[in-house]
């Protein structure tokens, strides 16, 4: 009978034998058993059944550390990075003369000294007569409204120690080799992973009562990217606190932004839209009922509401299962008149590869789709996907005091001393903070299924 050698386990049963396995080879001395054993069971060896092989055979793991998580960072890396140059910045909150909403507002109110002019009338915006007296009717000094908003750099860190013994032993039978080196290089993803994880919390652990010290982490586009009127709806659907008094309204954690809490703070059961509202659609409410399906009319309305506003959406931010969502949205779409293959890219962030026909899925209206394993889904229905987040990312940034640094110290530097123990300790540390300079070009789609 024919036998081939196709694997190495062919192989070495072909080489070695095992006993009462059928494979055995009969050499002069006689029959021939291996000092093998199986991975998961116990052999027989010569009509032993208990020889204890594994104390001749172990098990090897090998020096690489597979990571078995998903740690992409993209939501930190689709902002473009830049230096913490100074600690805030001024912006104008009101025209000169039409208001402070995207379009410019007419009204009644006569040009005339001492008039507020949010709504001018539609012949008294500028024209003026020939040889027109200064400081008189239709011709009064004008300015526009300015105020100053701030950040201050947020410190992120993470430390971990490993003893001398451990590094030593590391480097000695089945042992991983350079401990430290493995450690750190799993730290520092863990760094990278927990910053992006940031820039996604969502707007609901604003909430003083449960998350007292939420505000040392980054800043995140879930709070930048929202408004007082959704705020109100999600305390009025019990999916954050309150302020305990009946007459200040929404909780200062919630609103407050850049210093700028003026705007937001609101009575009880109420909101007031600002210049620091984003472009929010999240229905009519966020209770359970109110979830609704995604359909692209809800998403190209958002897009023009945006560019009405003046913004240019660079990127859509969203999860794996609303962009499976578009895809089947657009699959009735599609025309088959080309092959392509679409790879969309923000910062150098890869997105997901759109379908090899005419249609590109993997961008809308040109805007690339990028996945965030971390996004959140706002809501209280049962069946909500995840959010999505059109950002301007010309108006919206990392700004970076400190760029990543890792420190280490102790015995293995002749320091242990520093660290205080029989072993070594090290730490990385980021600081910045995101930054955003025009709130309407920001936009959100929230509460779908």
């Amino acid at each position: 009978m024919t036998k081939y050698i196709n694997t190495l386990r062919d192989l070495e049963l072909a080489t070695y034998g095992f006993a009462g396995q059928g494979d055995s080879i009969i050499k002069g001395g006689g029959l021939v058993g291996g000092i093998h054993t199986w991975h998961d069971g116990t052999n027989l060896l010569n009509g032993t059944s208990s020889p204890n092989l594994g104390s001749l055979y172990n098990v090897i793991y090998g020096q690489k550390v597979w990571s078995m998580l998903n740690q992409e960072v993209n939501p930190l890396s689709i902002l473009p990075k830049r230096p913490y140059t100074s600690s805030g910045w001024r912006v104008m909150t009101t025209r000169p003369a039409g208001g402070t909403g995207s379009a410019f507002g007419l009204g009644t109110t006569n040009f005339a000294a001492g008039n507020s002019m949010l709504a001018p009338n539609a012949d008294e915006i500028g024209g003026v007569d020939e040889n027109h007296e200064l400081a008189t009717t239709g011709l009064q000094p004008l300015a526009p409204e300015y105020t100053t908003l701030f950040m201050s750099p947020k410190t992120i860190a993470h430390m971990f120690d490993y003893s001398e013994v451990a590094a030593e032993m590391a480097k000695i039978d089945d042992g991983v080799g350079d401990l430290r080196a493995i450690i750190r290089e799993d730290m520092g993803k863990f760094h990278a992973e927990t910053q992006s994880k940031m820039v996604l919390m969502p707007l609901e652990h604003y909430d003083a009562a449960a998350y007292a010290d939420i505000e040392r982490n980054y800043t995140s586009l879930l709070k930048i990217v929202s408004s007082s009127k959704e705020m109100e709806a999600m305390v009025d659907a019990s999916m954050t606190n309150a302020s305990t008094s009946s007459t200040s309204g929404l909780i200062a954690q919630l609103v407050t932004i850049y210093g700028d809490s003026s705007n937001r703070q609101l009575a009880a059961n109420a909101f007031n839209e600002s210049y620091l509202d984003a472009v929010i659609n999240y229905g009519s409410g966020y209770a359970a009922a109110d979830v609704r399906p995604l359909t692209l009319t809800l998403v190209n309305t958002l897009i023009r509401d945006l560019r009405l506003n003046g913004g240019t959406p660079k990127v859509i931010l969203t999860g794996y299962d609303t962009i499976q969502t578009i895809a089947d949205l657009l699959q009735a779409q599609e025309r088959f008149l080309e092959r392509k293959e679409i790879v969309p890219t923000h910062n150098g962030v890869r997105g997901v590869k759109g379908r090899e026909v005419g249609f590109r899925v993997a961008t809308y209206f040109d805007i690339p789709l990028i996945p965030a394993k971390d996004m959140t889904s706002t809501g209280q229905g049962a069946t909500k996907i995840s959010d999505m987040l059109f950002l301007d990312t010309d108006h919206l940034w990392l700004s970076v005091m400190k760029p990543t640094q890792y420190f280490e110290d102790g015995i293995n530097h002749g320091n242990p001393f520093g660290v205080g123990v029989l072993g070594n300790r090290a730490l990385f540390r980021t600081m910045g903070e995101t930054g955003c300079t025009f709130f309407k070009g920001q936009g959100k789609m929230t509460n779908i299924q």
